[in-house]
């Protein structure tokens, strides 16, 4: 069955992994997934990640973060920009996710990065998802 947004897909895989305490969720991989969860991980939403194969397809295992009660440090996972809505943004009026404790990502001309980078390095773009 083909996936008609797989960074969404992506999303809900590990959403789901974290809400039921799993170790690691493979995701199948690609280079706008891979620059989602290399900043996922840069902020501190997951442990690591690894790139793998299986049946000679490129997968992802991302590796879960959890405190020191089991409880997910990742506490909301959500995509804004859909294949039917796509959400855009300048630099000026970037969204705040939590008053600044969240993550928003966004792809931007030079590639996909944080909303506070991509405000302060004065570039806009389309809103992928927000994180806290």
């Amino acid at each position: 069955m083909s996936v008609s947004d797989p960074v969404a897909d992506m999303l809900s895989k590990i959403r789901n992994a974290s809400m039921a305490r799993h170790e690691s969720v493979d995701v199948s991989s690609s280079k706008g997934k891979l620059e989602i969860i290399k900043i996922m991980k840069s902020e501190g939403y997951i442990a690591n990640f690894k790139e793998i194969e299986v049946n000679n397809f490129p997968y992802l295992r991302i590796f879960l973060k959890y405190d020191e009660k089991n409880n997910p440090v990742l506490h909301g996972l959500e995509r804004v920009s859909t294949p039917g809505r796509r959400m855009y943004s300048g630099y000026k009026d970037m969204p705040r996710v939590y008053n600044g404790f969240g993550t928003l990502i966004v792809s931007t001309s030079k590639g996909i990065t944080t909303g506070k980078k991509a405000a302060e390095n004065k570039v806009g773009g389309e809103l992928i998802c927000k994180m806290w």
